[in-house]
């Protein structure tokens, strides 16, 4: 049985209930987001190599564990949350294929090197840091969700640095910041090559985006048919369906 502290508790990750998360709403839980950039990025099937930055509790390297049999590592600067983490990969079985590190990731060159993975997956904090006196009185909260430890440039610039010469980046974030996305992967080497906007329902503004490149790519970016989250009657469409409960 795993071990469980403060407010933490065990959700189903999966319709089938075949696997279980640890979360805590004071410290971290996963959101859509995650969800959505498991199932956007292209993975190896078989064999290979995956480095999640950014992981959160661990929720991409264990939806992405599910469709492949490449190696996973998953990097969290918070140890609280990756507590919850290895303790949730542990829980599931996953220990010899999924591994979850503390680490800073402008720092991870001397813990896994260099242009070594196959697939570079992030879900990098969305906004720009704000004034003291506008942080969330959470702590954790504050730095998964602002740029306190992590810039959009850092995160880029890592998952260049991290993933080999023709593998893919993918990466979830938010539609305000596309032009910092794109500027900021180009200036590194990564060549988008798909990008999908994220639609509550038919008729509103996006609210988030999804983008693949790949290092030292050829220009041709294709614009992906919109995903639409939400019907006119709240419930869900029948493509955010098949990927929410994959």
């Amino acid at each position: 049985m795993v071990q469980l502290y403060d407010d933490e508790r065990l959700d189903y990750l999966v319709a089938d209930e075949s696997m279980q998360i640890i979360q805590s709403p004071t410290a971290f839980s996963f959101s859509l987001d995650a969800v959505l950039l498991a199932n956007f990025a292209s993975i190896p099937i078989k064999r290979g190599s995956i480095l999640d930055l950014c992981s959160g509790n661990g929720v991409i390297p264990l939806l992405l564990s599910r469709h492949t049999n490449a190696s996973i590592v998953g990097v969290e600067i918070q140890e609280r949350i990756l507590s919850m983490a290895k303790r949730s990969v542990e829980l599931n079985h996953l220990t010899e294929q999924v591994t979850m590190l503390h680490g800073d990731i402008r720092e991870l060159k001397a813990i896994i090197g260099h242009s070594s993975f196959d697939v570079v997956t992030c879900n990098p904090p969305y906004f720009k840091t704000p004034s003291k006196n506008e942080h969330n009185q959470n702590e954790h909260l504050t730095i998964a969700r602002h740029e306190v430890y992590c810039t959009l440039e850092d995160a880029v610039k890592a998952c260049k640095l991290h993933v080999r010469p023709g593998g893919k980046v993918a990466m979830v974030h938010r539609p305000g910041r596309l032009v910092d996305i794109l500027t900021a992967f180009r200036e590194y080497k990564l060549e988008p090559k798909r990008l999908r906007l994220v639609y509550p329902k038919k008729g509103r503004e996006a609210n988030m985006l999804l983008i693949e490149g790949i290092r030292d790519g050829k220009p041709d970016l294709h614009i992906l048919p919109p995903l639409y989250i939400y019907q006119e009657d709240g419930s869900y469409t029948d493509e955010a369906k098949e990927i929410i409960y994959d």
